[in-house]
């Protein structure tokens, strides 16, 4: 089964969670990288009100045939009842960084 390199979205509610989460499948090799970024507002509708919160950003770099593992060990780490977990394939990219994401995930292996 050939891998395919994903983008995947998170967000979370503080920054210890978001560090948690990131160093966890870091360590796991779900993912190869995850970037945090802080400071967005979400506006959402939940439970029938509409909720503006400020979160953090995870944006990981992991490979399909690892992606059902990510999404498991998300969803068991994640404090929200429906996280935001969303996965988008990388259409092109550099070939080393690409290889890396690969090797770094086990996908290569």
């Amino acid at each position: 089964m050939e891998s395919q390199p994903l983008v995947v979205y998170c967000t979370c509610p503080n920054q210890a969670t978001a560090g948690h989460i990131a160093e966890t499948v870091v360590n796991e090799r779900l993912a190869a990288c995850v970037s945090i970024v802080p400071g967005l507002t979400s506006i959402y509708r939940w439970q029938g009100a509409i909720q503006r919160d400020m979160e953090l950003l995870l944006i990981m770099k992991t490979c399909s045939t690892v992606y059902a593992g990510l999404e498991a060990r998300l969803r068991e780490l994640h404090p929200y009842e429906v996280p935001e977990i969303i996965a988008l394939p990388i259409q092109a990219g550099s070939t080393t960084y690409l290889d890396w994401i690969a090797d770094n995930t086990g996908a290569s292996e």
